[in-house]
């Protein structure tokens, strides 16, 4: 997916760029609302920062959305109420105040493009309905709720979000930075051992549904425990 990032604050627009890549988007940079634009793209969505160097973001706001309806995404340090309203009334799909992790835009980005695009992969199911990992698991990302054989399960909500993160790619072995910086942020300088908790806790309350394995000196790789292996277990 193609991303247009306007920021002109270059740590900020270099760590999304290298966040937004690790999880496999493409993005083009710009530092003025001039640039954005001028920019022909293609892109699918636009990050936009209000605090632009040569012109209000939301007036970029405002001509990128009277241009077409790709997705808009304002990332700003603004905080006001109003700010946020204008950006919405105007045009903006989503609205994400600083400081934020990567892992919080790529969840808006993504659930800003199930909106626009709803998923088709199985037809004549609900409009972003929960996701369902074997038989026994589902996970409503739009409520943050999990279910395992139809009851729900009480996570904390780092437990959710390293859930969360761990199955949208099953089988995939993610480090311990990646996944650190995912679920609580690149900001987080507290020890990497509160990960080891959060996961015992999903092995405990998930037991026969997923496994999480520790891949010692690299980070966990979590499976879906198929039907024939929970009924041998």
């Amino acid at each position: 997916m193609r991303v247009l990032l306007v920021e002109d604050d270059e740590p900020v627009a270099e760590s999304l760029r290298r966040g937004l890549k690790r999880y496999g988007f493409e993005a083009e940079w710009v530092t003025t609302g001039e640039a954005a634009l001028r920019h022909e793209g293609p892109y699918e969505v636009v990050l936009l920062d209000l605090g632009l160097p040569d012109t209000d973001g939301l007036d970029v706001c405002k001509a990128l959305r009277e241009r077409g309806d790709v997705p808009i995404i304002v990332i700003s340090a603004r905080s006001d109420e109003t700010d946020r309203v204008v950006g919405l009334e105007i045009g903006a799909d989503d609205y994400v105040s600083k400081p934020f992790g990567v892992r919080e835009v790529i969840a808006r980005i993504r659930a800003v493009m199930r909106r626009v695009q709803p998923r088709s992969s199985a037809p004549g199911s609900p409009e972003n309905g929960p996701d369902r990992y074997g038989t026994r698991l589902t996970i409503d990302r739009k409520a943050a709720r999990v279910r395992l054989d139809g009851e729900e399960v009480p996570l904390a909500p780092k437990e959710y979000d390293l859930l969360a993160f761990l199955t949208e790619e099953p089988g995939a072995l993610m480090s311990r930075e990646q996944i650190m910086e995912a679920v609580w942020d690149e900001n987080w300088f507290g020890p990497t051992k509160t990960l080891d908790v959060h996961v015992a806790a999903l092995r405990r309350k998930l037991a026969g549904a997923i496994t999480i394995e520790a891949v010692r000196g690299v980070g966990f790789r979590l499976e879906i425990v198929k039907d024939e292996d929970s009924g041998a277990s």
